[in-house]
């Protein structure tokens, strides 16, 4: 089949229609105008048309069943023909895309061909794209019932589905696109959830079709499905408590404020701000508060979540039915505590979101020019702060003033955490570097290069590295609190007020306030980033092998997080429209499609065969070729 022949292809019609069809259902989904409609058809239609060309490519190209399809085309095959009973103990994930694929092949009239099991792929990595999109308009439309797609939301949902690692295993049959979907479905469905404070008995058995779905797909889908969604329902839960609000009463002793704040904490009240405005120790304090909330409110948390513990029972099941969590070939898969896992993440994510970082440099290049312009002062006319003594400070004890003294001292508190974080990524490279014999011993996989030019090449790179990794994280880090920097007090109000067209010729603290409010962008909860980070650490440092794949779901969930920098204060904050941030993201979509294109044509182009030291083919003289 030609590269370019999808218009000749009838199930590329099929195809089409199902994408209006989804479009129109969405539509009157969503209760607005044709906006949503067009958008809808159009972000489907984009990935899918890019999906059909790759696979046509790899169909031309490489035809019979390639690496992992040798297991998975021949089983869904065998289960084509009716042959349920017969399993291939080589296959180590549940047979959840061999089931749907059967289904949806038989209901469209398609074979089970190589090229009609990877068409399957194709769409759904369509589907993946408006699920996305889906995600990210609810999370920056948190407070409002009617989903609206913004322009930040659209170009975010089909750049996850462009994502490299990703995308490339949309022309092949893996099963990468069908669980991270399904994974995402779970999320939207999450979403959904957290805009009511009481969840139907419907949708909690949804949420556990759901959960059932995404393990079907892969084991390791356990930790989105239950410990991340299960954490963000339970931290909702807490929330939607809501206890009467009081204010803080004159501490005169440590004890008082501490007694104080736990009880607070066991209300529901707990210490959960937006990213951009934590601290390190606020980090702390919402750990300690989220902890205490749930212990005094168990019995309301677990009436939020009982769908999630039910998806764990049935995940513990078949561990102990099975044996263990994979399936088949358990001796190369046996769980190992590999922290450096939790070290090379942050390398990949600064690779494949390069242009997500440019207005973080572009951020520094103007404080630094404050600095040293010496414009970095506030200005704010007609208002003094009054540089009165507290008088209360008097009366406190001076185990009080210290404790708060050293709370506040935000500077040291980034100082140490650095050098922890330093000190830490030293001791897992020197005691904790797992290097698979899978990764030494297949030189197919992008992986084995890095490796071998990087920590394999000389013992003191290992070490050389660990700023870089304390660097990305830092920079993932900071991509989701948003805009950290703002200028000055005076520019702040000269530009919001040109903007909203007003005239006033003095600036109050609390214009200012008002203003650095509209610049801001909309960061995630401080628990939610926790969370993320616990659920990306589990599903990653029980792998001993290091694969790009296996970095996917983390990335994705990190991605839809980010929220837009808006380039104008245009409108309120809490709205993903909020500016134009289209720039940044139409470049993350251009480096996507250079990255793809690469890999994509070393892989087509660049084959290669395994040869003995004496010339002789290995692999029985198949043709091997570069992939992620």
């Amino acid at each position: 089949m030609s590269a370019f022949s999808t218009s000749a292809d009838p199930s590329f019609i099929l195809q089409l229609l199902r994408y209006g069809l989804i479009s129109v259902v969405l539509h009157i989904y969503t209760k607005n105008k044709t906006k949503p409609l067009l958008i809808t058809f159009a972000s489907l239609s984009i990935v899918g048309v890019l999906g059909r060309q790759w696979l046509s490519l790899v169909n031309k190209h490489v035809p019979e069943p390639y690496l992992d399809e040798v297991f998975h085309i021949p089983q869904t095959q065998v289960y084509c023909e009716g042959k349920w009973g017969q399993w291939d103990d080589k296959i180590t994930t549940p047979p959840g895309l061999y089931v749907l694929t059967i289904l949806a092949n038989k209901s469209t009239g398609l074979s089970c061909s190589a090229y009609y099991l990877r068409l399957f792929n194709v769409e759904i990595i369509s589907y993946l794209a408006l699920a996305a999109i889906i995600s990210r308009s609810k999370i920056g439309q948190p407070k409002t019932n009617e989903l609206q797609y913004s322009p930040y939301a659209v170009w975010t949902g089909i750049n996850v589905a462009l994502f490299p690692a990703l995308f490339f295993f949309s022309g092949l049959y893996y099963t990468d696109v069908i669980s991270t979907f399904v994974v995402l479905l779970a999320y939207t469905n999450h979403l959904g959830r957290a805009r009511r404070n009481a969840p139907s008995l419907v949708n909690d058995i949804y949420t556990i079709f759901l959960g059932l779905l995404a393990l079907c797909m892969r084991q390791t889908n356990i930790f989105w499905a239950v410990v991340y969604m299960g954490g963000l329902e339970a931290v909702l839960g807490i929330k939607a408590i809501r206890p009467q609000e009081v204010s803080a009463p004159v501490f005169t002793t440590l004890s008082q404020q501490i007694k104080f704040y736990s009880w607070r904490y066991s209300l529901g009240d707990i210490h959960d701000p937006p990213l951009h405005q934590t601290s390190p120790v606020d980090l702390l304090l919402c750990v300690l508060s989220v902890g205490i909330a749930a212990i005094c409110n168990f019995v309301t948390i677990l009436q939020r979540v009982w769908p999630y513990l039910v998806v764990l029972g049935s995940f513990v099941g078949f561990v102990v039915w099975n044996g263990g969590v994979v399936l088949g070939d358990k001796s190369n898969h046996v769980a190992t505590l590999h922290l450096a896992q939790m070290l090379y993440i942050w390398p990949l994510f600064a690779f494949f979101s390069a242009p997500l970082f440019i207005p973080q440099v572009l951020d520094w290049s103007f404080s630094i020019f404050q600095i040293l312009t010496g414009s970095t002062s506030s200005v704010v006319p007609n208002e003094k702060t009054p540089m009165t003594k507290d008088s209360s400070k008097s009366k406190q004890s001076a185990a009080l003033q210290t404790f708060n003294w050293l709370g506040s001292c935000h500077t040291i508190h980034s100082l140490v955490v650095l050098a922890g974080a330093l000190g830490a990524a030293t001791l897992i490279v020197r005691y904790n570097t797992i290097i698979h014999p899978f990764t030494l011993a297949d030189n197919r996989h992008y992986m084995f290069y890095v490796f071998r030019y990087t920590i394999l090449r000389a013992w003191w790179i290992r070490y050389a590295l660990v700023p870089a990794y304390v660097a990305c994280a830092w920079l993932c880090w900071t991509a989701l609190r948003g805009s950290s920097f703002l200028p000055s007090d005076a520019v702040l109000l000269a530009v919001c007020l040109a903007l909203a067209g007003k005239k006033q010729p003095a600036a109050t603290s609390k214009d200012i306030s008002q203003a650095k409010q509209i610049l801001s962008t909309v960061s995630p909860p401080t628990s939610t980033v926790l969370i993320l980070l616990l659920s990306a650490t589990l599903s990653l440092v029980t792998a001993p092998l290091v694969e790009p794949r296996y970095f996917i779901l983390p990335w994705v969930f990190w991605r839809l997080l980010v929220p837009a920098r808006p380039a104008l204060p245009t409108s309120a904050p809490e709205s993903d429209s909020a500016g134009s941030p289209w720039l940044v993201s139409l470049l993350e979509t251009v480096w996507f499609l250079l990255v793809n294109a690469v890999t994509m044509y070393i892989f087509i182009t660049r084959p290669f065969y395994w040869k003995a030291p004496d010339g002789t083919l290995l692999d029985d003289g198949r043709v091997q070729r570069f992939m992620w």
